[in-house]
Parts: C-alpha cells; sequence; structure tokens
C-alpha cells in the first residue's frame, strides 16, 4: 500500500486531541510513510520536532475551518506557522467573499499567502460542498493565475467531502499546473483509489490507517 501511503496526509484536526494523540500520529506517520501529518497551528512545532531526521512533512491549517478570518490574520498565521517548521500550509478561502463574487478579494488574499508561503507548499481549501459550478470554476481560475501548489477540495467540515465528479473538474481546469488534494469523508482504500484514478494527487483523511489495512 506504499503507493496510496505516499500520497496521504495523516490528519489530526479534533480540538479534543491530546499531545499524546499527536505524538501517536507522528509515529503512524513514519512507520506507514505518509506523506505529512496535517495539524493544528499551535502543535506545529512539536511535530516537528518529533519528526525530525525523517521523510514527513509538517502541514498545518490557515484560516480553519471557516475561512472568514480577516486576510491578515490569515498572513500572521502563515508566517508563524511556517516559523514554527510548517512544510505545508492549507488555508481556507473567504467562502463569504467568494459567494458574492468579490473575486478581486479572493485574488488579493491566495496571491498575499502565495507570496508568504514561497519556497513551501501552499494548498487552497475550497470547500465544495458550499459552491456552485460557477463559483466552482472562478476558484480554479483565480488558484491557477496564483500558481498555488494544490486546489484542496474541503475541510472536512461540511455535509459532504471529496467527490469524484469535482476532481474530474478541477482536474480538466487545471491540468497538470496545479493538482489537486482530495479531502473530507474518504475512509476506505476503493474511495481514495477512485479519487486517485479521477486526478487527486493527495489525499486528506483522519482514516489513514483504515484506508491502508
Amino acid at each position: 500500500m506504499v503507493d496510496i501511503s505516499a500520497l496521504i496526509d495523516h490528519t489530526l484536526l479534533k480540538p479534543t486531541a491530546s499531545y499524546d494523540d499527536f505524538k501517536i500520529l507522528c509515529e503512524q506517520a513514519v512507520e506507514h510513510f505518509f506523506c505529512s501529518v496535517c495539524v493544528p497551528p499551535y502543535i506545529v512545532g512539536s511535530c516537528k520536532n518529533a519528526l525530525k531526521d525523517t521523510k514527513v512533512n509538517v502541514c498545518t491549517v490557515i484560516g480553519f475551518p471557516l475561512g472568514y478570518n480577516s486576510c491578515i490574520g490569515k498572513i500572521t498565521e502563515a508566517k508563524q506557522a511556517i516559523k514554527s517548521g510548517a512544510d505545508e500550509i492549507d488555508a481556507v478561502i473567504n467562502i463569504s467573499a467568494l459567494k458574492s463574487k468579490d473575486f478581486k478579494y479572493v485574488d488579493k488574499e491566495i496571491s498575499l499567502l502565495r507570496k508568504t508561503t514561497v519556497n513551501k507548499t501552499l494548498k487552497i481549501i475550497i470547500e465544495t460542498a458550499y459552491l456552485n459550478k460557477e463559483e466552482k470554476h472562478r476558484i480554479a481560475d483565480i488558484i491557477l493565475k496564483n500558481k498555488v501548489d494544490f486546489l484542496k477540495t474541503s475541510t472536512g467540515f461540511t455535509p459532504t467531502g471529496a467527490m469524484i465528479e469535482d476532481i474530474r473538474f478541477f482536474k480538466n481546469i487545471l491540468k497538470n499546473d496545479v493538482k489537486i488534494k482530495a479531502s473530507g469523508g474518504i475512509s476506505t482504500y476503493k474511495q481514495a483509489k477512485d479519487l486517485i484514478n479521477a486526478g487527486a494527487s493527495r489525499l486528506g483523511t483522519s482514516k489513514s490507517l483504515q484506508i491502508i489495512s
């Protein structure tokens, strides 16, 4: 299962997770060759230390999970996360601004996040469950324009997460210029494999062990 494992961001974003839970997460990531651990910003430094001398990256979330933090707040949060040792940044877009058709604001925010994360992997979470087809197309174009590394489908905190049809839709727009991280509700090996076959290059899941077993 190494082919699947290497594409997984082993995720723990529950508000009740303890220090011991994050320690175990890191141990599991090393044991099973996961691409990264995806954790809250405050624990990034501890996870980075736990994973030193390994190939596992530390990923964290910005503006999570609702995305309506101020732009300055997100930039500050991203800078601090990188300072703490984050290798990858998963930032939630301002969904309210996108729904309001304030594409200029959305573009500016993503542009600033891209500039802040130079030499780091930037994934933009768009929350597909809340978007119509036109909004999905507009945000994909903005992400493409700003040379983001990944479009990420979901925080996992919405009614629906990664959908095959969305992966295909975005792959058709983004081609190979921006990768896709499927996230939200991924819990089986078949589901993971189907998402990869549809065009996903990374999987975000808290069910990593269940998938590879």
